[in-house]
This record gives C-alpha cells, sequence and structure tokens, in this order.
C-alpha cells in the first residue's frame, strides 16, 4: 500500500507541470489574461519581493528591543610584560600569558530608532502592499489595452480572409463572364488586383499580429516560446462598451491618493523622530568574565580569576551643533511638499478623468456611427453584387462597394477595441481598477 501512495504521488507531481501547459495552451479571456499577468509578471513579482524585503527590515530592526547576548573569547601572550614603578622600585603588572572568556548581555530600554520602527511599522507595511497595488492596476491597465490591440490586428486578419474568399468568388464570376463574353477582360484583372492586395495586406497584419502578441506576453509574463491564443468574442464586448459617463472623479478611490496619505503619515512620523533627538539612550549591559593568568602556557588554564559587573548606561546628547533643528526642518519641509503633492494629485485627476471620459465619448459616437455605415455597406455590397451577376452594374462598382465594404469593416472594429481601451483608462481614471 505504502508502495503504491508512493508511485500515485510521484505520477500527480510529473503531470502537475504537464497539466500546466495544458492551460497555458487554452484560449484566454481578458480575465484570465489579467489574472495570469498578476501571478506572474516580473514587475508585480518585484513589488512582492519588495514586500518580504520590508517585512524582514521591520523584524530586524524591532529585534533592538529583544536583550542581546555575546561570547568573546581572547587569547594573549605577552613577549614583554608591561613594567611600572611603585614605590620607587620597578615592578611587572601582569604574566606572559593571558586569557579570558566573556558573556556579555545588553537590553534596549530606550532607543529612538527602535521607537520609530515599532510606531511606523504598520505603515511601513502598508506602503509596500500600496506599491505592490499600483503595480498590479497598471499591469491591468497595460494588458487590457495590449489584449484589445491583439484582438483588433486579429480581427483584420479575419476580414482580411473573408474578403479573399469573396474576391476569389468574384475573380470566378468575372472570368466566366470574360470567357462567356458577357465581360471585358478589365473585370477579371481588376478582380485579380484587388485580391493581390488584400492578401499583401493580411501578410502584413499576420506580421503585425505576431509583433502584437509578443507585446502582450511580455506584459503578461507569459513563456515567450510558447503562442497564446486569446478569445475574441465581439458579442459579448458590444454588450461591455457601455459605461456611466455621470460618475464623478474622486481621488480619495485612486491608490496614488492611498500611497501619498501614507507617505504623509510616515512623514509625521519622521518629524517626531527629530524632535526625539534630545531624549537619552538608556540600556543596561553586563558581563561575566572567566580570566587566566599564568606565566607558564601549559598551566595557563589551571585558575580562573572571574569577574563580573552589571550596568546602567544613559547617553544624553546636550549639543549637537544645530543638527537636531536642521533635521526637524528636513522632516518639516517634506511634509509640506507631500501635502502639494496631495493638492497636484486632484488637479490631475479631475484632469485626467476629463481627458479620458472625453476620449471614451469620442470612440463611442465613433463606434456608433461606424457599426451603422457597417450595416450599410453590406447591404449595398449584396444589392451591387446581385445587380452585377443580373448585368445591371458594371464591376467597377462591384469593387468600390467591396472596399467600402472592406473599409467599414476594419474600421468597425478598430473603433470597437478602441472603445473598449478608452473605457480602461476611464476606469483607472476614476480609480475603479484595484488589486
Amino acid at each position: 500500500m505504502r508502495v503504491s501512495n508512493v508511485v500515485r504521488t510521484l505520477c500527480l507531481v510529473c503531470l502537475l507541470p504537464l497539466s500546466g501547459m495544458a492551460q497555458l495552451s487554452d484560449s484566454l479571456s481578458l480575465e484570465q489574461c489579467i489574472a495570469f499577468a498578476i501571478e506572474n509578471q516580473p514587475l508585480v513579482k518585484q513589488a512582492k519581493i519588495d514586500e518580504q524585503i520590508t517585512n524582514y527590515t521591520i523584524k530586524s530592526r524591532l529585534s533592538d528591543w529583544y536583550p542581546r547576548v555575546n561570547f568573546n573569547y581572547n587569547l594573549q601572550h605577552n613577549f614583554e610584560v608591561q613594567t611600572n614603578i611603585i614605590g620607587g622600585n620597578p615592578v611587572k603588572l601582569g604574566v606572559d600569558n593571558v586569557s579570558a572568556l566573556q558573556f556579555t548581555l545588553s537590553q534596549n530600554i530606550f532607543n529612538r530608532d527602535a521607537l520609530l520602527a515599532l510606531r511606523s511599522k504598520g505603515d511601513v507595511q502598508l506602503q509596500a502592499n500600496q506599491n505592490t497595488s499600483s503595480s498590479k492596476i497598471d499591469i491591468a491597465a497595460n494588458v487590457s489595452k495590449a489584449y484589445y490591440d491583439v484582438l483588433a490586428t486579429a480581427q483584420q486578419v479575419r476580414v482580411a480572409d473573408e474578403n479573399i474568399v469573396r474576391l476569389e468568388k468574384s475573380l470566378r464570376d468575372a472570368t466566366s463572364q470574360y470567357e462567356a463574353g458577357v465581360a471585358d477582360k478589365t473585370d477579371f484583372k481588376r478582380a485579380t488586383i484587388q485580391l493581390n492586395n488584400t492578401k499583401a495586406l493580411r501578410k502584413s497584419n499576420m506580421e503585425l499580429l505576431e509583433a502584437k502578441k509578443e507585446v502582450l506576453k511580455l506584459l503578461m509574463g507569459y513563456p515567450a516560446e510558447q503562442d497564446i491564443k486569446i478569445i475574441s468574442d465581439v458579442a459579448q464586448m458590444e454588450k461591455e462598451v457601455i459605461a456611466d459617463t455621470l460618475q464623478l472623479p474622486d481621488y480619495r478611490l485612486r491608490i496614488e491618493y492611498r500611497q501619498l496619505e501614507t507617505q504623509r503619515r510616515l512623514q509625521d512620523a519622521n518629524i517626531r523622530y527629530n524632535k526625539w533627538s534630545f531624549l537619552p539612550n538608556v540600556s543596561l549591559n553586563g558581563a561575566y568574565n572567566f580570566n587566566y593568568l599564568n606565566d607558564r602556557f601549559s598551566k595557563l588554564y589551571n585558575v580562573n580569576y572571574p569577574n563580573s559587573f552589571a550596568a546602567l548606561s544613559l547617553t544624553w546628547p546636550i549639543f549637537q551643533g544645530g543638527k537636531r533643528n536642521a533635521d526637524i526642518a528636513v522632516a518639516e519641509w517634506q511634509l509640506k511638499r507631500t501635502e502639494e503633492d496631495i493638492v497636484n494629485l486632484k488637479n490631475s485627476v479631475n484632469a485626467e478623468y476629463a481627458q479620458a471620459i472625453a476620449g471614451y465619448k469620442g470612440a463611442l459616437a465613433n463606434y456608433q456611427a461606424l457599426k451603422e455605415n457597417l450595416a450599410l455597406a453590406q447591404e449595398v455590397y449584396d444589392v451591387i453584387q446581385l445587380q452585377y451577376r443580373s448585368g445591371i452594374k458594371t464591376y467597377l462598382e462591384v469593387i468600390t462597394s467591396e472596399t467600402d465594404l472592406r473599409t467599414s469593416q476594419i474600421s468597425y472594429y478598430n473603433a470597437l477595441y478602441q472603445l473598449l481601451a478608452s473605457k480602461v483608462d476611464m476606469k483607472k481614471a476614476l480609480g475603479q481598477i484595484n488589486y
């Protein structure tokens, strides 16, 4: 039974990487791309590493409140023992060989560095967490835009594929009519020109699509050696284009404001820290020494002459050359600068939102107009195609309507994805993207 359990466990371990690879090979939605990026993007990972560094730095600073125990060992041989004059007679002070084993204990009672670390640890950890959140928000917004950019280009490739099928059929019709003597050879030559141009455009878009996929993979932290597939659900995206344009921006919802608030509290703590510089450092110290003294090295550790002590240390700064006042002034000016940053953020949030909402409204109007144009262009093309086959319209009119249809299709899909990207900017300006 134990052997079978081990084998089963090993099989599961071996299959885990394969299951992960299978998941990567599936088509990804926008939400999955963002989730993957937040988990794997190097910038987010670095922010998380910074959080861990911050946590351990705080632990290191707080360790100053705990007692310190040290051990020191010393072995010394005197080639010439020091001589001093006592009562007019020279007397050697010491022996040839000296060894000491020392245990020391120290305990902080008051230290402003340790006190600052204790009082500000919450805000320091919060600042690290907010930096990670800020990185995630930026990544989510950038991945969303890159995702829509890839979809727009992929849609252009699909439009080109549809046009190639349509043009190949038109070329066959024009060739048949020419061979039947109904039309001259200019029709199928024009069809050939259109078909060649569309194939060239498709090839160009395919190359551009690969480049944009690489950008998306970079932003996601996606394996560079693997192809990425994304879901293109136009109907669902059309449902997501509408946003509430009556919302008003609230700078307090922005991660940048929360970061500045945390920074302000830390600078308040820094001012108090500099004001504490007149306070003394107080600590308890003690030691127990094993002292070994002998002129003969072989008998050095035969006899111990111990000594021990305990002491209270107090260091009180009396005059520091104006350093305390200068440090307080620097800290106060840094706080004022942060307060101005908050004022500037309030103004910039309003301006950023105004720009984002204007971009969204413009993109929405463009999208609605191009959606209507697409329907009209499709209707015109269908009618002219039927009329051409009936001999009513010339092939030049077919080409014109086909060009209008292709342009309307590409413009529509570009407008759709541009509108979705502008909605991302608007949500970010409103502080509605949070992680």
